[in-house]
């Protein structure tokens, strides 16, 4: 039996979902929108233009280049500039997903509890005389478990879910769109959030988001928010036709995720005014999501003549209906995310730097002894944090800041990496940057893109005197290189791997 025609199991429109629930998330819209209302909707268009579109298609080009790579992101890399610096690049992009997965397992059952009783209860959880604290760590730990369990069973189950967080997500936005458009009708185009003049477009009506530096800080956000495409480059080998589905999958879902953004953050406005809805007491960055979905729905029965108690019951109806959408899109996501870096990683670097049983496929050709192997991890880490105490919570809190540069620190090495890639001149079906030193410009313009990112992300917790915060989030890609480079070289030599040696995928 042939494995790996069984294996061609994800199509573009598949592949197009999974970027849909790895990439886009409404909570970024709506801390946005808090952020700097309509202002906030031009900087997500110049960051999809100097950052999205210009690394999704180097993307697009090194899929097309590597469409049977099982190692993803890591084969790209170790084909550009050798397996070294890929095994580097890729764990410090690991590291930042395995703590990804750390947060989220537990915020998930927020979703859980919105959705069954229409506001976030978990603080009032208990199993027997544990704390809430305690309890959630238990659940998100059966969560990781579960999940694992799940997608360790094939890519048509991990296919499945992400595609149905996908399809819940997409249906979001057209709720979102559709009832938006509705209330701006019935209320015969009078916007919630007036525009007096052009100004509204470029000055938040946000006091913390007045200075260059707050702004600037908020352009970093809003690059940050078009990560994680990437995550997906690890199925390529499970795909159909990957040369050609793969760079238009790729390309297909950046211009989703950017016109989606940009139309939500602008139409938030339609429903939502900042000072009666946003700038009042008990709103903040997690609850924001909930506010805008509740205050949407009000809006609607309003509009409709409707009484209040009837329109509340409508915005409550939407609360629940955002809590589903967002708890499918989380759970999508996991499926991908517990399967593709980790797989990325280990199956791409050479097997001999990793005890065997890591490297083993099981039935369904997925590496389940390295995923269960990550769960066990994070499960710990979980179970640490909730039972910890004190220490374990401000040790964690450590782990978060240095991943908050972490994660936007491996696309150095992949957009650094691609004139590496060029001058290899491998054959490909997808191929649009034909001048290499228009190209190199592009790159390093990117490259310095990324990296004041990066700095920003840094100085903002120096300005406000947080020199503790700040020294975490600028340590972090330098200790988890550190820890790479370590591993590489003890176990490579242990081995009898060449530092320069990278396998052919």
């Amino acid at each position: 039996m042939d494995n790996n025609k069984q294996a061609k199991t994800i199509t573009m429109g598949s592949l197009v979902l999974m970027i849909i629930t790895s990439v886009y998330g409404f909570g970024n819209v709506s801390v946005s929108y808090a952020q700097m209302s309509y202002a906030a909707f031009i900087w997500y268009i110049f960051a999809g233009l100097v950052f999205m579109i210009p690394s999704s298609l180097m993307m697009a080009e090194y899929g097309s280049a590597y469409p049977e790579a099982k190692g993803g992101i890591f084969t790209w890399l170790a084909g550009s500039i050798g397996e070294k610096w890929a095994f580097i690049g890729t764990f410090i992009w690991l590291a930042n997903w395995v703590i990804w997965q750390v947060s989220m397992a537990s915020r998930i059952w927020i979703s859980v509890s919105s959705l069954l009783f229409g506001e976030d209860k978990t603080q009032t959880w208990h199993i027997g005389s544990l704390t809430s604290t305690q309890t959630v760590g238990l659940l998100a730990i059966a969560f990781i478990l579960i999940t694992t369990f799940l997608s360790s069973r094939g890519m048509k189950g991990i296919q499945a879910m992400s595609s149905i967080g996908g399809v819940f997500l997409i249906a979001l936005n057209v709720l979102f769109i559709v009832v938006s458009i509705w209330v701006l009708i019935l209320n015969h185009g009078q916007l919630a959030e007036p525009i007096h003049s052009a100004k509204a477009f470029f000055h938040s009506p946000n006091p913390n988001f007045q200075s260059p530096i707050a702004v600037i800080s908020f352009v970093v956000y809003a690059i940050f928010a078009y990560g994680g495409m990437e995550t997906v480059s690890g199925v390529t080998d499970s795909m159909k036709d990957p040369e050609k589905s793969f760079p238009r999958g790729l390309l297909i879902g950046a211009a989703f995720t950017i016109c989606s953004y940009v139309l939500m953050i602008f139409m938030a406005g339609f429903t939502v005014n900042y000072q009666r809805d946003i700038a009042r007491d008990g709103v903040n960055i997690g609850n924001m999501t909930y506010v805008i979905f509740h205050r949407l729905g009000t809006a609607l029965g309003q509009a409709l003549g409707l009484s209040a108690g009837t329109a509340d019951a409508i915005g409550g109806t939407f609360v629940r209906f955002i809590a589903l959408a967002t708890l499918m899109g989380i759970i999508g996501a996991f499926f991908v995310m517990l399967y593709s870096p980790i797989k990325s990683f280990i199956l791409g670097s050479d097997e001999r730097l990793w005890p065997k049983k890591l490297t083993k496929l099981n039935d369904h050709e997925v590496p389940a002894n390295a995923m269960w192997a990550q769960a066990t991890f994070v499960s710990l880490m979980i179970f640490f944090v909730s039972f910890g105490g004190s220490a374990a919570k401000s040790f964690y809190q450590i782990l978060q800041n240095m991943v908050n540069v972490s994660s936007s620190a491996s696309y150095i090495f992949i957009v650094g990496a691609f004139p590496f890639f060029l001058r290899k001149d491998l054959p490909r079906k997808f191929k649009i940057f034909t001048n290499y030193r228009w190209t190199t410009a592009l790159v390093v313009f990117v490259e310095l893109v990324i990296c004041a990112g990066i700095l920003f992300t840094i100085i903002e917790p120096i300005l406000q005197g947080d020199y503790m915060t700040a020294f975490w989030t600028a340590i972090g890609p330098i200790i988890f290189g550190l820890i790479a480079y370590t591993f590489y070289r003890i176990s490579g030599k242990e081995h009898g791997v060449p530092e320069d040696e990278f396998p052919e995928n």
